[in-house]
């Protein structure tokens, strides 16, 4: 499986994130950044990307990754909305926002998402997570 329109829709509709990487010493260090969206993998560039802590780690082997991509529309009443995103991480060089650039590509291999639809949240609704094993791209 991969995701729905609606997740797809909620990916790119947002630009901001939350990314997740681990350090040689098994520390995780979490940063907020941009991304992008293809339709299959999430990209995180930057600014001399290759100087920043993410690629660091992910260039030293450590290639699993967290992102949450979320927003709060409204706080009266409460709205929040999330797609939590676990995968592997690679570096490529791409053409993309920020022209052509080294990237961090994130292939999604296990997705959750609340609340795209943008419902109040309210203590006596049932709350439904939509849970997500992504599947490789055949030939991957």
């Amino acid at each position: 499986m991969s995701f729905n329109d609606e997740e797809i829709a909620y990916l790119r509709s947002q630009r901001l994130a939350r990314l997740a990487t681990v350090g040689a010493d098994g520390q995780p260090d979490v940063v907020p950044v941009g991304f992008e969206f293809d339709g299959t993998h999430l990209y995180v560039g930057g600014f001399n990307p290759t100087r920043t802590r993410k690629f660091r780690n992910v260039r030293a082997g450590n290639r699993k990754v967290a992102i949450v991509i979320d927003d709060l529309p409204s706080v009266d009443p409460w709205i929040p909305r999330y797609l939590r995103v676990y995968g592997e991480a690679e570096l490529v060089e791409r053409q993309g926002q920020l022209g052509t650039a080294p990237y961090m590509r994130i292939t999604p291999t296990l997705s959750w998402s609340f609340n795209l639809e943008g419902l109040p949240y309210t203590h006596d609704r049932e709350v439904k997570v939509r849970r997500t094993v992504h599947e490789p791209a055949p030939g991957a």
